[in-house]
């Protein structure tokens, strides 16, 4: 369910499709990721607490007890002061008796900015799960992406959302470093998970979005992609790297529209099946002998 009326862009991750999406900002507060379009062209906009409440009251009309789950949009909602947030949260569960959790996008610097006092006091009002796209754990790329953070900030992050007793869903992205990186970017990334140890882990693929950064590097031949079976050998050194306890299970995905392959289990039970699967899969798709970056841009 989704009742803002504003004509701009609205994301949401594959998990939250049955959610009511209420959106507390507009666009992005960082919009400066190189290989991201998703709110290029959107001033971000913090809504007012009418316009907030509007969409409540137009979700409890359509459905009072049909809401179970609550995602806060757009790309960073933890960007709202804490009290604010509360005051969000309080009136959703006052206003849906059979709501389980709310859930948000977050990104690092708003998360580095919560004290852990904070977050506990989100998890506590009912913010119980967070996406973060963490991306890439290399120091390198992550400079380069122009993601905001350093490598060990963006580790501090992951363990902050954890540490509160927050569940924490992780993307990464595979080719983010692009052909010279990857295996520095894959090193870094898998010793990134193991410090953070996530609820979810999500590997997306890298898509050259038109209107991105990223884009306009590789046209201009400054970047230079992985092939599809780069790509999966790149997510092969990055799970054979990883070290889960077996008392802090993480699920695993790459179900995302970006994914040549899905994939599906948790670690650290599975990862040897994961590990010969995608094996398997570099080895396939390693025939595929015209492959064209186009083919994985998107307009």
């Amino acid at each position: 369910m989704f009742f803002d009326s504003y004509d701009t862009p609205v994301f949401r991750p594959p998990s939250e499709a049955r959610s009511f999406i209420l959106r507390v900002t507009r666009g992005c507060a960082h919009n400066k990721c190189t290989y991201c379009n998703m709110y290029r062209g959107v001033p971000f906009q913090v809504l007012t607490e009418d316009e907030v409440a509007r969409q409540i009251e137009a979700a409890a009309v359509h459905g009072r007890n049909s809401v179970r789950r609550v995602f806060l949009a757009d790309g960073d909602a933890l960007v709202l002061s804490t009290p604010r947030l509360l005051k969000i949260l309080d009136a959703l569960y006052k206003t849906f008796p059979k709501l389980q959790r709310v859930a948000a996008y977050s990104a690092p610097k708003d998360i580095l900015r919560k004290s852990h006092e904070e977050l506990v006091e989100l998890r506590e009002a009912g913010l119980k799960l967070l996406y973060y796209g963490m991306e890439t754990g290399d120091d390198i790329t992550l400079q380069a992406v122009k993601k905001g953070v350093s490598g060990e900030e963006a580790v501090e992050a992951g363990r902050k959302v954890i540490a509160a007793g927050m569940k924490l869903s992780m993307m990464i992205i595979l080719g983010l470093a692009g052909k010279p990186g990857s295996k520095r970017h894959a090193a870094e990334t898998a010793k990134a998970i193991n410090a953070i140890k996530p609820t979810m882990l999500s590997a997306l693929c890298l898509m050259l979005y038109r209107g991105s950064e990223l884009l306009d590097q590789f046209e201009r031949g400054e970047f230079e992609p992985l092939p599809p079976q780069g790509l999966m050998e790149e997510l092969y050194s990055i799970l054979a790297a990883v070290e889960l306890p077996e008392d802090h299970p993480c699920i695993f995905r790459s179900n995302h529209v970006s994914n040549y392959v899905q994939l599906a289990g948790t670690l650290p039970k599975d990862k040897e099946r994961l590990l010969g699967e995608i094996a398997w899969s570099a080895s396939e798709l390693g025939k595929i002998k015209d492959w064209d970056v186009y083919n994985n841009t998107r307009y």
